[in-house]
């Protein structure tokens, strides 16, 4: 096949037992953001997942696949994470599938905001930002899934013809 640019996010990661971590992409978003564990093992996702991979990487055509798995993102409505104490509560979240990294990030801005210390992580802009609430249902089923169908058509066109595709340029 042609070359895929990936207009929906993949990542992938080398681990230290020489293998690939490989995801990211394709699930919907369900109404009301309902969470389901039979959402996280939705076939027609990974079977999707492991069809870019093969693209990406035609040597691993065949290679099994040792684990499979999904669960919800916390997607901020401006796609900014955010760390902040409130009220003697102190949270992290928004990280819109980077978590393993800014996970850690935030534990260590936690710990300096909780300890009072001014550092150069209690000055980063995500402390004590507050993202703006998303749309009212069904306005974000629809615009949720609009985007994620968009993205996916844009992957395929660019693929097929091996130019970018003007509409998945413009949804960024």
């Amino acid at each position: 096949t042609g070359v895929q640019t990936c207009a929906l996010p993949i990542y992938a990661q080398r681990t230290a037992d020489d293998r690939i971590a490989f995801g990211g992409r394709g699930a919907p978003y369900h109404f009301g953001s309902a969470i389901r564990p039979e959402f996280d093992r939705d076939s027609r996702v990974h079977d999707g997942l492991v069809t870019v991979l093969t693209d990406m990487f035609p040597v691993l055509e065949g290679v099994a696949i040792s684990h499979r798995w999904g669960g919800p993102l916390g997607v901020p409505r401006d796609w900014m994470a955010s760390v902040g104490i409130a009220d003697g509560l102190a949270w992290a979240g928004g990280y819109v599938g980077d978590g393993v990294g800014t996970s850690n990030l935030a534990g260590r801005t936690l710990a300096d905001l909780i300890t009072g210390q001014q550092t150069t992580l209690t000055q980063l802009p995500w402390v004590q930002h507050r993202s703006p609430r998303w749309e009212p249902e069904p306005l974000r089923w629809i615009g949720a899934n609009l985007g994620l169908r968009t993205m996916t058509w844009a992957d395929t066109s660019e693929d097929r013809t091996g130019k970018p595709s003007r509409l998945g340029s413009a949804m960024y």
